[in-house]
């Protein structure tokens, strides 16, 4: 399961935006020393709603994506951003508040998203920087005893860790790759995990919904090498108690294509690095979620293991050509349904049939 924390000051909108997020009054609470409320979101998917019209299956699948909201009440903890609670996220969401409203103070005392952004961005450096320190201590040592080339390398990498931090930079933006990024992993590094920036914006701003670095945030999302959307929780909060029809004419009213929260999971979904191929049928229309640049063989996988083992072929149709032709059928006699390989990068919006031995 994709897993997206939550991260914010207090006073942010950050609970409210998890709880509409995950449709959620009380969500349910994991056990464990640092407890969260965690709740699952359906990706918004265009595609996977005409397929479903099409083939008028019994069952539609969307992909999912995990929020975590660090559970409220925590007064011991001395810093803003509990490091153990979201260590185990693959991405993080920075709820930043901008929207005012007199009656909800802001503990900062007034309502600067740009300054909010960077006093949350210093968190996550120091208690990375805290982490790297510790690790190149031990590493001294142990390279004192062995002289290890992978020991050696690991060591390079922190060190260049370390002054990126002590320059108040995250490690996101050292744009590491290959092995020194698998390095790195073991460590859960805050800073170096993906970032989407949510602005909460004032229900006056909702014409500013769809500009992504609205409340003054431009620099500081390109700076940090993060991605950015815009949402307005209050609208949000209105829109979720309509039923669907009025929801729609409310929105249109207020110039919105579509809700602020659909945007959000979608963006968190791209920001995990992943996309979405298809399976469909009478039976079921099912969105499946893997890592972009995954070849065939192992999508077969995000299935069942049975049918990656067995993996013969991949029946691929670009899912934008199905929806065009209007059928299977149709796709084979125009020559668009054709025959892949294990090596075959799977593309987002795949249609694909997997042809394996049992």
């Amino acid at each position: 399961m994709l897993r997206a924390g939550l991260i914010g000051l207090p006073s942010s909108g950050k609970t409210t935006l998890f709880q509409l997020l995950t449709s959620a009054r009380e969500a349910a609470r994991t056990q464990g020393k640092a407890e969260a409320n965690v709740g699952i979101s359906r990706v918004p998917d265009p595609r996977l709603d005409r397929f479903t019209e099409m083939f008028q299956p019994k069952k539609r699948v969307p992909a999912t994506v995990e929020f975590a909201d660090m559970a409220a009440g925590r007064s011991e903890a001395k810093t803003l951003v509990d490091v153990v609670a979201y260590k185990n996220a693959d991405a993080l969401l920075h709820v930043v508040r901008a929207f005012r409203d007199p009656a909800v103070a802001h503990p900062q005392g007034s309502i600067d998203p740009g300054r909010d952004a960077r006093v949350i961005e210093d968190e996550l450096v120091l208690a990375d920087l805290g982490v790297a320190e510790r690790r190149l201590e031990r590493l001294e040592k142990d390279l004192k005893k062995s002289a290890s080339p992978d020991l050696r390398r690991e060591q390079d990498v922190l060190i260049q860790c370390k002054a990126t931090l002590e320059n108040g930079k995250a490690l996101r933006t050292l744009g590491l790759t290959g092995d020194d990024l698998r390095r790195l992993r073991g460590f859960q590094f805050l800073s170096a995990k993906p970032l989407l920036v949510v602005v909460n914006l004032d229900e006056a701003d909702v014409a500013k919904m769809a500009d992504a670095e609205s409340g003054g945030l431009g620099s500081f999302v390109s700076d940090a090498h993060a991605a950015s959307v815009a949402v307005c929780a209050k609208i949000e909060l209105e829109i979720a108690q309509l039923d669907p029809a009025d929801a729609q004419a409310f929105m249109a009213d207020l110039g919105l294509k579509e809700s602020g929260l659909d945007r959000v999971i979608r963006a968190a979904y791209e920001l995990l690095g992943y996309m979405s191929f298809f399976t469909v049928g009478e039976d079921e229309c099912r969105a499946w979620s893997i890592p972009r640049d995954t070849p065939a063989v192992e999508a077969a996988g995000a299935i069942h293991s049975d049918i990656q083992r067995g993996f013969i072929r991949a029946e691929v149709v670009a899912g934008a050509t199905l929806l065009s032709r209007g059928s299977l059928a149709a796709c084979r006699d125009h020559g668009e349904l054709r025959l892949e390989g294990k090596e075959y990068l799977v593309a987002d919006g795949d249609v694909i049939n997997f042809r394996h031995a049992t």
